[in-house]
C-alpha cells in the first residue's frame, strides 16, 4: 500500500444505459436489449424468486420504487434475507442461506472474494457500469461487483460548542479545543481502517506508517469521549451535547443537523475517504444472469437518481444531473468523489487483526 493506502481516482466515461427485459423485450431503465436472460425471467408464469441479501433500511422506499418496477418487468418475486455485513456474510458462509445477491462495504466482500465465495460476474452484460465513476466500476478487481453507492467519511463538528473553531483538516483533530469533545470510530468499524490511515497521513509519512500511525492515535485518546460501534451512537452523543466532533460518513449528518441544526460537515483538505458499498453474485446461484440484470439496474441514471433524491444512496451514474437541495446530504460530483482517499482492502484484510490488537492495548486503555 503506497501513499497512505490511496489509488488515482480520475476520468469517467458515458455511454449509453441498457437493461435486459422479458426475452429481448425493452424495459423501464433505459431501453436497451440483451439475449440470453435468465429462463425463468423471460417466460410467463410463475415468477422467479430472486434472493437478496442487504442491510434492510428504507424497506418501503426499495419496495416500491427499486425492486416493484423490476419484479414486474422480469416476472421476479424478490425475497430479502436482512441483517449487519457480518452476520449476513457468515450465513453465505456457512451455506445456511439461499441467497442469489449480497450487498456488502467493500471491507467485507473482500473478504468473501478471498473465501471464494462469489460468482465472476460477466462484465458484457453490465452496460451501465459504462457511465459510473472510474472508482466504482471494479473496487475489488475486475472479476467481482461493482459499487453502487459511494459515500464519504470526513467530519462533523458543532462550531458553537467548539468556541467558533473551524475545522478544515484531519490533523484537527488533535486541537485543544477538542479535548474531551470528541468521538472517534472503534477500530472493528467500518471507518476504522480509514482512521488509521488518517492518523498516518497526520504523522506526516510520504507512505503508511504503522507505528506512527498508532502513535498519534494514541496522543488523541486522551480527547476521545467514546469510540462508537453505531453511528446511532455519534447522533445522540452529539445531541445531547457531550461530543461536539468526530470522524462520520456523510450521509448521516442530516440525522445531526435534524438535532443540531449548525451542524457542519467538511472534507478534510487531505482528503475525505471513500466509503464504496458493493453488490455480488453468491457462488452457486441459480440465477446469475437475473442476478446480473438486477445489478445493472440498480446502475441505471433512473434508479440511482431516485435514490440520491430520496437521500438513501450516493450516486455513482454520471449522467444523473442534480442541482440545489438535491445535492445536499449526499456525495455527489465528479469534483467529490474523484478526490476521494481509497483504501487497499486486501492490505486491510491482511493487516486488521494486528490493528485491532494493537488498538485495544496501545490506543484505547
Amino acid at each position: 500500500m503506497k501513499k497512505h493506502m490511496t489509488r488515482s481516482l480520475i476520468s469517467l466515461t458515458i455511454v449509453g444505459l441498457a437493461l435486459t427485459g422479458c426475452g429481448a423485450a425493452k424495459d423501464q431503465a433505459g431501453g436497451g436489449t440483451n439475449a440470453g436472460t435468465n429462463a425463468g425471467a423471460a417466460k410467463s408464469g410463475e415468477p422467479t424468486q430472486l434472493v437478496i441479501s442487504t442491510w434492510g433500511f428504507s424497506d418501503d422506499f426499495f419496495k416500491n420504487e427499486v425492486y416493484a418496477p423490476f419484479e414486474k418487468s422480469h416476472n421476479v418475486k424478490i425475497v430479502l434475507d436482512k441483517g449487519n455485513n457480518a452476520d449476513r456474510l457468515n450465513k453465505v458462509r456457512q451455506g445456511t442461506s439461499n441467497v442469489d445477491l449480497i450487498y456488502l462495504s467493500d471491507y467485507y466482500a473482500q473478504q468473501g472474494i478471498e473465501a471464494g465465495m462469489f460468482e465472476k460476474i460477466d462484465r458484457s452484460r453490465l452496460t451501465n457500469l459504462n457511465d459510473i465513476y472510474d472508482m466504482a466500476k471494479a473496487p475489488l478487481g475486475e472479476d467481482y461487483g461493482p459499487a453502487y453507492t459511494v459515500g464519504q467519511l470526513g467530519i462533523a463538528y458543532n462550531p458553537k460548542a467548539l468556541g467558533g473553531k473551524e475545522i478544515t483538516s484531519w490533523s484537527d483533530l488533535w486541537s485543544p479545543e477538542l479535548a474531551k469533545k470528541l468521538t472517534m470510530p472503534n477500530i472493528t468499524g467500518t471507518a476504522g481502517p480509514m482512521v488509521v490511515d488518517a492518523a498516518s497521513v497526520v504523522a506526516g509519512s510520504a507512505q503508511f506508517n504503522e507505528d506512527q500511525a498508532f502513535a498519534k492515535l494514541t496522543e488523541l485518546n486522551k480527547s476521545v469521549v467514546k469510540y462508537y460501534g453505531q453511528t446511532s451512537e455519534f447522533v445522540n452523543m452529539f445531541a445531547q451535547g457531550e461530543i461536539a466532533a468526530g470522524p462520520i460518513m456523510e450521509m448521516y449528518v442530516k440525522d445531526l443537523r435534524a438535532s443540531v441544526p449548525e451542524t457542519k460537515f467538511i472534507t478534510p483538505k487531505e482528503g475525505g475517504y471513500a466509503v464504496l458499498n458493493t453488490v455480488n453474485i453468491v457462488k452457486g446461484s441459480k440465477n446469475k444472469q437475473l442476478a446480473e440484470d438486477f445489478i445493472n439496474y440498480h446502475l441505471s441514471k433512473e434508479v440511482q437518481e431516485k435514490l440520491a433524491k430520496a437521500k438513501i444512496d450516493s450516486p455513482v451514474n454520471t449522467k444523473l444531473q442534480l442541482t440545489g437541495d438535491d445535492t445536499k446530504g449526499i456525495t455527489y460530483g465528479a469534483e467529490t468523489v474523484t478526490k476521494l482517499r481509497k483504501l487497499d482492502m486486501k492490505f486491510v484484510n491482511a493487516n486488521l487483526k494486528g490493528w485491532i490488537d494493537r488498538f485495544n492495548k496501545q490506543v484505547a486503555q
